[in-house]
Order: C-alpha cells, then sequence, then structure tokens
C-alpha cells in the first residue's frame, strides 16, 4: 500500500487534534471549566477524607451503622481520599494522576453501590445520587486535563505534538530518500 505525504500528513493530523478545540476562545472555556471540575472534585473528596480521619479518631473502634463497616476501613480511605485530591491539583506528575483520578472513580461508584445495596439511600437517594454526580464531574476533569497532564495512550490526539508511531513504523520501512514523496509499507 502506497500513500503520498499529504495523505499521511492528513492522518497525522487527524490524529494529533481533537475537534472543536482548535480555537483560542475554546481553549480558555476549556481551561476554566477544567480547574471548576477539578476544584470541585478535590473540595469534596479531600474534605470527606479528612472527615473520614477525623471520624475513625472520635470512634476508632466502632462500625458504620448503616453500611457495616469496620472504622478503620475509613482511616485508610480517608487518608488516600485527601492525599488523591492533592494529586489531581499538583501539575508534573500525569502518571500519579491518572492513578489518583482511578482512585477517585472507584470511591465515587464504590459509594454508590454499598449505599444502594445495602439499602442506606438516604432522603430521595442523596447517598447513591451524590457520589454519582462528583463522578461525573470527575469525568469532566479527567477529560479536560491538560496535554500536559495526559499519557497520551486514550487520547493520542491530546498528547504533546509527535509523530504517530504507526507513521513512524511504516516510514522506517521506506527505502532511503522516498520519504519525501510516498509512504512504503
Amino acid at each position: 500500500m502506497i500513500h503520498s505525504m499529504e495523505e499521511v500528513k492528513s492522518m497525522e493530523a487527524a490524529l494529533q487534534s481533537p475537534a472543536g478545540v482548535s480555537s483560542s476562545n475554546g481553549s480558555k472555556v476549556r481551561r476554566v471549566v477544567y480547574w471548576i471540575t477539578t476544584g470541585l472534585v478535590a473540595f469534596f473528596i479531600g474534605s470527606g477524607g479528612i472527615a473520614q480521619v477525623m471520624q475513625y479518631f472520635a470512634s476508632p473502634r466502632g462500625i458504620v451503622p448503616v453500611l457495616g463497616y469496620p472504622m478503620y476501613f475509613f482511616l485508610i480511605l480517608g487518608f488516600w481520599k485527601f492525599f488523591g485530591a492533592l494529586t489531581i491539583l499538583v501539575p508534573g506528575v500525569p502518571r500519579l494522576r491518572e492513578w489518583a483520578y482511578a482512585g477517585i472513580f472507584f470511591d465515587l461508584t464504590g459509594a454508590a453501590g454499598s449505599n444502594a445495596l445495602s439499602g442506606g439511600y438516604g432522603a430521595y437517594g442523596f447517598h447513591v445520587i451524590a457520589p454519582l454526580i462528583i463522578t461525573g464531574f470527575m469525568m469532566a476533569s479527567w477529560a479536560l486535563r491538560p496535554a500536559s497532564s495526559t499519557l497520551g495512550f486514550f487520547c493520542p490526539g491530546r498528547a504533546p505534538p509527535r509523530r504517530d508511531w504507526r507513521v513512524q513504523a511504516l516510514v522506517a520501512r521506506c527505502p532511503e530518500g522516498v520519504e519525501s514523496e510516498i509512504l512504503c509499507v
């Protein structure tokens, strides 16, 4: 299969630029929405983690009456929630941030599931719906994070600009000097 360089460049452009994010105005809106959703998630998760740690120190030998979990579970969960909230706010640690987002996702969906299955819905299902709403904010924060915070695996179009590995592999197979005119396979 032979491709012209224009086709290769259009394929690279399609892989490296997500739809609807090219304008600077859209980029500003994206950043604002990212920081709002990230701040909300960090506030809810971080403050919840602190509250769980404080609850443990108030009654370390008790159990959570509705869910039936031992209090030491809340100490562990509260500790990791607090540091997960800090991690999604700190720049420059994309892999750790991905793990923090995953942990927050598991925590929130696990909380909704635990409350739903134990019958601890709260008034109007608050204890099930609230974690799911915060999960939506968390997913928005994850999807809108800056390109410097992505690993580039699931969102290759948002990774820092570089030539796609599939194109590099194809170009590597071309004889010397052929790359400028066609792409060989």
